[in-house]
């Protein structure tokens, strides 16, 4: 990686799903979906078509995508680039209190809504990702599940635009 855009556009449907199958937390179904839809105009057009295939998605598949995300700031195996997109905020690196503080949150977030709690982390600090979890853990299910989804496009999005070049 970065894979140059002509090179995924002729990519094979195993090549291009082991390239990018990790957009979407543990779907790589989504990148054999839209394999069939190249070439890509874009990133922001390759996006665009994986979003509108889990827009499209059953309710019941579109909780699943939303559950196969990692609580954060946990400490268990989680795909690479989640790894990376959590260290970056710090929470890899958490102290002891600050680790117990993230678990709390989950379980009263999951304790709540069903699911994980899901932030675009990059540019978020520890304190603006613990803001975030408080004032979501106000909001009702269907807000919470329509802002979850917001934001695993928005971590598709910034994925797609580190592993590739226009």
């Amino acid at each position: 990686m970065p894979y140059p855009l002509a090179q995924l556009n002729q990519m094979t449907e195993a090549e291009f799903v082991q390239a990018i199958g990790p957009t979407f937390e543990d779907t790589p179904q989504i990148a054999a979906q839209v394999w069939p839809q190249r070439p890509f105009a874009s990133v922001a057009d390759l996006h665009s078509r994986m979003v509108a295939l889990v827009r499209a998605m059953a309710e019941a598949d579109q909780l699943a995508l939303i559950q196969a995300h990692p609580d954060l700031g946990t400490r268990v195996a989680m795909a690479e680039a989640s790894v990376a997109e959590q260290s970056q905020a710090g929470l890899t690196q958490l102290s002891a209190a600050e680790y117990e503080q993230f678990q709390s949150l989950n379980q009263r977030y999951k304790e709540r809504f069903g699911f994980p709690f899901i932030l675009a982390v990059a540019g978020h600090t520890k304190a603006s990702i613990l803001e975030n979890f408080t004032q979501r853990l106000t909001n009702d299910l269907a807000t919470e599940k329509a802002t979850a989804l917001r934001q695993i496009e928005t971590i598709a999005h910034l994925r797609l635009s580190s592993w590739i070049q226009d």
